[in-house]
């Protein structure tokens, strides 16, 4: 069985990873404000559900034959990369207009598979379960061990987007964002064609 100390090493690690400001984290806070509640909720299910998947294959040790395929990983950048400057396209067009667009009616099974896609083609998931599990696991750990870690390491990451969820879809926070909609969107879609070109800058690089 795997030693507390080292659980505790894992889940500190992949609080730090798992909570930094990413393109999870900052999707699932500015569909939260622009959605409401629900589906932020709806929405941070679906990153969940991709995360995890990347957490299957990290104890699997996949995860480590991805890291070392530079074809691989470039190809994930390059997907990771495309998808963000799709989103901060659609977040650019919504700071150009004059007045809030309507939001669209889209069934909440699509808000899920748009989580899903996200982390799927987001390599920071990839690398916050390698940095978590290298953190404390080692050769001597048995496949329970790595189950423990795994699912515990699945939790933190679905309560880290049920947060982000609940805090920027707070009335206060959805109000404030109302008054500054064209600011915060244009800033949002900034961030996400900065991280977009950086991935697949770094994607190319190699």
């Amino acid at each position: 069985m795997i030693d507390p100390a080292n659980l505790a090493a894992i889940a500190a690690a992949f609080v730090v990873v798992a909570s930094s400001p990413g393109p999870a984290n900052l999707a699932v806070a500015s569909v939260a404000l622009t959605h409401g509640q629900r589906t932020a909720l709806v929405f941070a299910v679906g990153l969940s559900m991709g995360l995890a998947f990347w957490g299957v294959l990290a104890a699997l040790g996949l995860g480590a034959v991805l890291q070392s395929s530079l074809f691989a990983l470039m190809l994930l950048k390059l997907a990771g990369g495309a998808y963000l400057l799709f989103l901060a396209w659609q977040t650019g067009r919504a700071a150009l207009r004059a007045e809030a667009p309507k939001p669209p009616a889209i069934p909440p099974g699509k808000w899920v598979l748009r989580g899903v896609l996200l982390n799927l083609s987001n390599p920071k998931a990839v690398f916050a379960w390698m940095a978590a599990l290298s953190v404390g696991m080692g050769p001597e750990q048995g496949g329970d061990a790595v189950l423990v870690a795994t699912l515990m390491c699945a939790a933190i990451g679905t309560l880290n987007a049920m947060t982000w969820a609940l805090v920027f879809s707070r009335p206060r926070m959805m109000t404030g964002y109302r008054r500054v909609r064209r600011w915060v969107d244009g800033v949002v879609a900034g961030l996400f064609a900065m991280a977009g070109f950086g991935l697949i800058r770094s994607a190319l690089a190699r």
